[in-house]
């Protein structure tokens, strides 16, 4: 649970920005997100290969991008 402790005097925009990026820093939101609709099994397998995939493929083009220089 994202707590914002307040300073006398601190206004509310400011609070509401510092929830706001204590929810982006947990995960909060993308936790959320993920769980807003069932996701079947099968279909989560093929969406982490593919991220995985997309990891591997980045490494590689910065491994080459640091050889070329």
């Amino acid at each position: 649970m994202a707590q914002v402790n307040l300073k006398p005097g601190d206004n509310l925009d400011s609070a509401l920005r510092k929830f706001k990026k204590m929810t982006m820093e947990s995960g909060i939101l993308k936790d959320f997100r993920a769980h807003e609709h069932y996701e079947k099994p099968s279909d989560k397998r093929r969406r982490e290969a593919a991220a995985r995939l997309r990891k591997i493929q980045r490494a590689k083009r910065q491994a080459e991008a640091r050889e070329n220089r």
